[in-house]
């Protein structure tokens, strides 16, 4: 066989590999800080859902103050997050590779800064065509990725009625929440155990979605889904939260306050309570605002704090403790890592904040990387969840995934 045949089929087998693999987040560098979706001046927290025709913002802080150049680029994904096979122009209309212009550097901040943001559509980008899965990446002059971030276009459609139900099972009656729900479509699903796809988001966290599921029954344009094992979440527990949008007093769940070359906020210690009695508090679901009650632009007169926790703990030989939430897109890395204390016997830490209302919780890391959410808050089938449902279809002939509809439940109305 002649030798560039052999060629061929190489550059065929690794076509096919690039395409069969899944798309993954690249974190942020230290320097990069606070990325956020926003719409109509609101936090789109976890995973952003926007819908098909509506302008958002993306920003973050490059707290180097340096003032880079910085690109962007948007890619469109299958359900499963493979590269699509359509064409950059078949999905978006205008360009991208864009110069990030929009930008203002830090006023009266003792932490230096320079806040990016860029909305979408604008005169370059000027709309996403197709609803579905997308990543925002963002690069530097030197054409290297910088950060990465997932979001999913909806288009309304599809009508999906959800509730939240007790499990079945009888060791987890009291620990686990289990959502039920029915997609009523508006047009003729073709194949529908094939081409219908469902996506299930617990406080829209992508990272413990439960994903492609098969409708159990069918009546007409009706998929009901009346599942119990294969629908449940651990409850988990409200989040604990922080305050600190007055960095100089002391404030909610801040016990004191130190300046140093930028101010120090002392969280009060925690201890761990999978064991104790559920108690009710309102949270927002491990989202965070930021803000400062004295400045007339958050974006950037809000300070950078070192924000210290605490967790009093026996030390744990076989796993670290981590603090999980929104503020970096529910990552577990080095600056979220807490270390043994022995004088203290307690897991200490810190980490930069930028100023305004934090939700976090403490979870547990074993040697494999599992992560367990709520081994140390633990769980409660009372807690109060937001669950959203997503519906993605893909029409015989067609070569993507739209998200048909969403829908959404809450724990607060469980039932049995």
């Amino acid at each position: 066989m002649p030798s560039y045949y052999y060629f061929l089929l190489f550059l065929i087998i690794n076509s096919i590999k690039l395409f069969s693999q899944k798309a993954i987040e690249i974190p942020p560098p230290e320097y990069i800080k606070t990325i956020q979706f926003t719409q109509n001046g609101e936090n789109k927290n976890g995973i952003p859902l926007i819908e098909l025709g509506t302008r958002f913002e993306i920003n973050f802080d490059d707290i180097i103050g340096d003032e880079a150049f910085y690109y962007y680029k948007i890619n469109y994904y299958n359900f499963d997050w493979t590269p699509t096979i359509l064409s950059k122009n078949e999905y978006l209309e205008g360009i991208d590779n864009i110069l990030l212009q929009d930008t203002e550097n830090s006023l009266n901040s003792l932490q230096i800064y320079t806040h990016f943001k860029v909305q979408i559509p604008n005169n370059s980008t000027r709309s996403l065509k197709k609803s579905g899965n997308y990543i925002f990446e963002l690069y530097n002059d030197n054409e290297e990725l910088v950060f990465s971030k997932k979001f999913i276009v909806y288009q309304k459609g599809a009508t999906i009625q959800a509730n939240v139900k007790r499990s079945r099972d009888f060791n987890f009656l009291n620990k686990k929440q289990v959502v039920q729900f029915t997609i009523n479509s508006n047009e003729l699903i073709i194949n529908p155990k094939k081409n219908l796809k469902t996506i299930i988001l617990q406080n829209n966290n992508l990272k413990n979605a439960i994903t492609n599921l098969q409708s159990q029954y069918t009546i007409g344009n009706k998929f009901i889904y009346k599942y119990d094992k294969e629908t449940s979440f651990w409850g988990g527990n409200e989040y604990w939260n922080f305050d600190n949008k007055d960095v100089r007093n002391a404030n909610v769940n801040i016990s004191h306050i130190e300046l140093k070359e930028i101010y120090h906020n002392y969280l009060y210690a925690h201890s761990n309570r999978s064991t104790r009695v559920y108690t009710f508090f309102p949270d927002v679901n491990g989202n965070f605002v930021v803000r400062n009650i004295d400045a007339q632009n958050n974006d950037i007169e809000a300070e950078y704090v070192w924000l210290h926790f605490k967790l009093n703990s026996p030390y744990l030989n076989d796993k670290e403790i981590h603090i999980y939430g929104n503020f970096n897109n529910f990552t577990t890395d080095q600056s979220t890592l807490l270390t043994y204390n022995k004088e203290q016997r307690a897991y200490i830490g810190k980490r930069l904040f930028k100023q305004g209302f934090y939700n976090y919780k403490y979870v547990t890391k074993n040697k494999e990387g599992i992560l367990d959410e709520n081994a140390i808050c633990g769980n409660f089938d009372k807690t109060e969840n937001e669950y959203v449902i997503i519906a993605y279809y893909r029409a015989p002939n067609s070569r993507n995934d739209r998200v048909i509809g969403i829908g959404s439940a809450n724990s607060a109305n469980i039932t049995n």
